[in-house]
């Protein structure tokens, strides 16, 4: 079970990346990446792998493993291919009929940009890898639940397991970077989005449900320092109590803690020195500590924590904390509402556009530098009322489009109270799909169909440079049959 398990998660840790781009992409635009392009199925040597089998009392090693292509000094396993489809199947995704033949073709072309992004000295640089690698262990340990439990299911170390994992991440993001370099300058024209659009079936054409563009303005209005003091005092107690051996950290993390993310865990976060991820000042207490030591009460702009650092080795930790919010009273909502009303004033005379009032008004950093736009999961700026809380979708009820709600008191996922105001810029009907409604949708579809006939091309070019070689059972794959051309070429 451990070596499924095992496998599983190497094969998961490259193709993570792969489920958000593909799931982000409607029916149509998966087939087109599924056959062309070659940067979305990330497959990741993993090294053979051994079986031992009791036979006759006597136990002997049986290779369960081989090596099946050859791109320059790059080798693809069999196992890549069989542990990517496994994942496929497992992450639910539609397996074609020739599912093993593109697999390899898209392992052979990550290996050829790898080749070519490393002859033309791109840089990848140590720190974009273990930002991935971290941001990557993080998800993870989410999953399993901590960092003991994933080390347990993995049978490795953290340390280990980011070892393992250092050089595949490394030859992903050169892949990607080649790729990038090979379509940096692929456009597409009007005439073009046309002609592509114009070949598709009119029963192939997606039917849209209804669909708005909103946006936002969220202001978390400040507590009363009393509220504040409150919680600085609450801290210490908390802090007396853990170092004196009257009361345990996890056990208070469960009952008071507000941040809902450690919880379960305690309060307990396995990070990086130099992860992206984590507020700054909180990641800077983390490394001024000694293992054992509990912080003083210090904030955030999440709040005031106090913190426990749990074990170091070098640049990584784990460590608890215990996060309480000041809570904001009604009337401090009540001074952000009539602000509110005064910004909606401007909006409907035109004193300020929306956008402007995000940048100045909001605290929202996540749409702040973005007009306060609202995406979907996918990224696109048109979702579905399914995508929206609840809250919002009352707030659309009676608006109609280019019109500003009332501000209403907000709650958001780690309880802080704030004020919003939302902004309808379009509101869609269900329709098929069509150019005037659906223009920017089509038109990037068609280009990344430009770009993977770019990056076809220039791999044509380019086969014939390197060293292949093919294993018997798969040269008779169609998708082999320009590799097997280069293969001769380079014979010649």
């Amino acid at each position: 079970m451990n070596n499924s398990i095992r496998r599983f998660l190497k094969q998961r840790f490259t193709f993570d990346s792969t489920l958000l781009k593909i799931n982000s992409i409607q029916t149509d635009m998966i087939k087109i990446i599924l056959m062309k392009n070659y940067i979305l199925c990330f497959i990741i040597s993993l090294g053979f792998v051994t079986v031992s089998i009791a036979q006759n009392s006597k136990t002997k090693i049986v290779i369960a493993d081989k090596i099946i292509a050859v791109v320059g000094d790059k080798i693809i396993l069999k196992s890549d291919i069989d542990n990517s489809i496994t994942d496929m199947d497992r992450q639910k995704i539609e397996i074609p009929a020739n599912a093993r033949c593109m697999m390899l073709e898209q392992a052979m072309g990550i290996k050829a940009l790898v080749l070519q992004a490393e002859k033309d000295s791109l840089p990848v640089t140590d720190e974009e890898v273990e930002t991935i690698i971290d941001n990557r262990i993080r998800g993870f340990i989410s999953q399993f639940g901590s960092k003991d439990e994933l080390e347990k299911v993995a049978g490795k170390t953290i340390y280990q397991l980011k070892e393992d994992f250092r050089e595949p991440i490394r030859e992903q993001e050169l892949a990607k970077a080649m790729r990038n370099k090979v379509v940096d300058n692929v456009r597409i024209t009007p005439k073009e989005v046309n002609e592509y659009f114009i070949k598709i079936p009119t029963d192939s054409l997606f039917l849209y449900e209804s669909e708005v563009e909103i946006s936002q303005i969220l202001s978390y209005p400040k507590a009363q320092r009393d509220a504040e003091e409150y919680c600085i005092q609450q801290l210490k107690e908390f802090k007396e109590q853990i170092e004196s051996g009257k009361k345990d950290f996890a056990t208070l993390v469960s009952i008071y803690t507000q941040d809902p993310g450690s919880k379960e865990t305690g309060g307990q976060y396995d990070v990086n020195r130099y992860s992206k991820e984590m507020d700054p000042v909180w990641l800077g207490k983390v490394f001024t500590l000694k293992p054992g030591q509990v912080s003083n009460p210090f904030k955030t702009k999440f709040g005031y924590h106090i913190m426990q650092l749990v074990s170091r080795a070098g640049d990584d930790a784990s460590v608890r904390h215990l996060l309480m919010v000041p809570q904001v009273t009604s009337f401090e909502i009540k001074d952000g509402l009539n602000k509110f009303d005064s910004i909606r004033a401007k909006l409907i005379t035109g004193i300020i556009d929306f956008g402007a009032a995000v940048a100045k008004y909001s605290d929202d950093e996540a749409s702040r530098f973005t007009a306060g736009q609202i995406t979907g999961k996918d990224g696109s700026t048109y979702v579905t009322i399914d995508q929206l809380d609840k809250d919002i979708i009352f707030m659309l009820k009676d608006l109609k489009v280019g019109q500003y709600s009332q501000p209403t008191e907000y709650v958001d996922e780690r309880g802080r109270k704030g004020v919003r105001m939302v902004y309808l810029k379009t509101r869609t009907t269900p329709h098929r799909e069509n150019l005037k409604d659906d223009y920017d949708r089509i038109s990037q579809r068609a280009l990344e169909l430009k770009k993977n006939e770019t990056l076809e091309r220039w791999f044509n070019k380019k086969i014939v440079m390197y060293h292949i070689l093919i294993d018997d059972e798969f040269k008779s794959c169609p998708e082999m049959a320009k590799w097997i051309l280069g293969t001769s070429a380079t014979k010649n």
